[in-house]
C-alpha cells in the first residue's frame, strides 16, 4: 500500500467510525476562551493545567485540600470544589480536565460527557476495558471535543517515525518490540493504616472502589502499583508507546493477546510482564506481532548485540531493515545499510500543540489527533494485556464487538465491581 491510500484508508476509517465533533454553539466566537473545569489539580493535573492555561479556569476540583489550595491561589476567580459530581453543576463550564487516578477516569469522564462538556482525560482513558468503550460511545453520542493525554503524540519524532514506516523505507513491518523499564509494583495490601489526614476527603480519593483503610502507600503516585486503582508500569506507559506503532501502522483492535509475568498477585502489578499482541491486516496482509516489555525484560535484540545501548523505545522490525525509536530519535539498523540515507519529504503536518489541538477542536469543531475514538482502542489494547496476565488466558478477542471469544474465565477482568453511588 502506498502513502496515497494509505492515508486514504486512515481517513475513511476515522470519517467511518467517528463523527466529527462539535464546536462552541451558534453566538459564540471561536476567539473567545474556553471556561475550564480541572478535576485533579495535583501531579499530572498541575502539568495539564499548565497545558491550558492560555484559556479561563473557572472550576477546580481535588480531595487533597492542600492541592486545591495551592491551585486556588493561581486562579482566584475559580469556584473550588472536593467533589466533581459537584463541579459539573457549574452552569458556566465548556469544558473539562481530568487528571485523577484510573480508577476515577471513567465515572468522571462519563460525567462530563453526559452533561454535554468537551474532556481532556489523562492516559489510559479508562481503568478497565468495558469502562473504555462506555466512554467512546458516549463521547460518539454527544458528539463532544476529546482528547487523550498522549502529549508525546504531538512531537516531531513520531511524526517522522511514522512517515519512514508509512512509505516503507524498511519495508513491511511484520514485528514490534516495545520496552519500558519502569516498575510500579508492590507486595501486598499495605500494612500501615493511620487515622485518615484532616486535608485529605478519602472517601472521594477511593470514589468507585471498594471501602477500604486509608494508608499513605497509595499516594505519590504509587496507587499505580494496586489492581483497584491502577494497572501498574503497562496501563501507565504503553499507551505513550504503543501510540507510536498504532499510529505508524494504522493498528487498531489486537486479535490475539497472549501474557506472561511472575505468579499472579491479586492486590498488586507485577515486577515483569511480557505481553504478545497480534494484529490481522485483512487478506493477502501478514499479521503484525507486538511484543511489550516491562521492568527488566528487554527484546532478546540487546542481548544478541544487534541494537546499541538504549533506554525505553520501539524496534520496527521490517523485511528490508529495522527502526528503532523513542520520544525523541530514531535509528535504522543496520546503520551500514542506510549510509546516506535521506529521508522522504515530511508529508504529516506539525501539529500546534497537543493542548492546543483540542482547544482549538472545542472552538472550532473537528478532531483532535488523539479523540476518545483512537484513544480508546488504544487504551482497551493496553488493558487486555493485564486482562490476559491476570487471568492466566490466551485471549481471542474481537474488537469490534468487544467480546472474548474463546474462554469465559477472563471475562470478569474487562469489568469491575462499583461501590453504591458510583456505578
Amino acid at each position: 500500500m502506498d502513502r496515497r491510500q494509505f492515508l486514504e484508508q486512515s481517513a475513511f476509517s476515522v470519517s467511518a467510525l467517528w463523527v466529527a465533533a462539535r464546536a462552541f454553539p451558534q453566538g459564540r466566537s471561536p476567539n473567545e476562551k474556553l471556561n475550564i473545569g480541572i478535576i485533579g489539580v495535583g501531579n499530572r493535573g498541575a502539568s495539564n493545567i499548565e497545558g491550558v492555561r492560555s484559556e479561563n479556569i473557572v472550576a477546580l476540583c481535588d480531595v487533597d485540600d492542600r492541592m486545591l489550595a495551592a491551585a486556588a491561589a493561581q486562579f482566584p476567580q475559580a469556584k473550588t470544589y472536593h467533589d466533581f459530581r459537584r463541579m459539573l453543576e457549574q452552569k458556566d463550564i465548556d469544558a473539562v480536565v481530568i487528571s485523577t487516578p484510573d480508577h476515577t477516569h471513567a465515572v468522571a469522564t462519563l460525567a462530563a460527557l453526559d452533561s454535554g462538556r468537551h474532556v481532556y482525560c489523562e492516559k489510559p482513558l479508562t481503568h478497565t476495558v468495558v469502562e473504555a468503550r462506555r466512554v467512546m460511545e458516549m463521547a460518539r453520542k454527544k458528539r463532544c471535543v476529546t482528547q487523550l493525554g498522549t502529549q508525546i503524540h504531538a512531537g516531531s519524532n513520531y511524526r517522522r517515525v511514522v512517515e519512514l514506516i508509512q512509505t516503507g523505507v524498511i519495508g513491511e513491518v511484520t514485528e514490534i518490540h516495545v520496552w519500558v523499564g519502569r516498575v510500579w509494583s508492590a507486595d501486598g495490601p499495605p500494612a500501615e493504616t493511620p487515622p485518615v489526614p484532616e486535608y485529605l476527603h478519602w472517601d472521594l480519593w477511593l470514589g468507585p472502589a471498594a471501602e477500604r483503610p486509608y494508608s499513605p502507600a497509595y499516594f505519590g503516585m504509587n496507587w499505580r502499583c494496586y489492581w483497584d486503582f491502577g494497572g501498574g508500569t503497562l496501563a501507565d506507559m504503553a499507551c505513550h508507546h504503543m501510540d507510536l506503532s498504532h499510529w505508524a501502522l494504522n493498528l487498531k483492535y489486537p486479535s490475539v493477546i497472549e501474557a506472561e509475568g511472575p505468579p499472579v498477585n491479586p492486590y498488586c502489578a507485577p515486577r515483569w510482564l511480557i505481553v504478545r499482541y497480534t494484529y490481522q491486516r485483512g487478506p493477502n496482509r501478514a499479521p503484525v506481532r507486538l511484543t511489550w516489555y516491562t521492568g527488566e525484560k528487554r527484546p532478546p535484540h540487546f542481548a544478541e548485540g544487534i541494537l546499541p545501548p538504549w533506554g525505553d523505545g520501539t524496534l520496527f522490525v521490517g523485511t528490508k531493515g529495522m527502526l528503532l525509536a523513542d520520544y525523541n530519535r530514531y535509528r535504522l539498523l543496520p546503520e551500514k545499510d542506510f549510509e546516506g540515507f535521506q529521508p522522504p519529504p515530511p508529508f504529516l503536518a506539525e501539529s500546534i500543540g497537543h493542548y492546543a489541538e483540542w482547544i482549538d477542536a472545542c472552538k472550532r469543531g473537528g478532531l483532535p489527533t488523539c479523540h476518545f475514538g483512537y484513544g480508546g482502542a488504544l487504551t482497551q489494547t493496553v488493558l487486555l494485556g493485564n486482562v490476559a496476565y491476570r487471568s492466566g488466558q490466551k485471549i481471542e478477542w474481537d474488537g469490534e464487538r468487544g467480546r472474548i471469544t474463546n474462554t469465559r474465565e477472563a471475562n470478569v477482568f474487562l469489568h469491575k465491581t462499583y461501590r453504591k453511588g458510583w456505578r
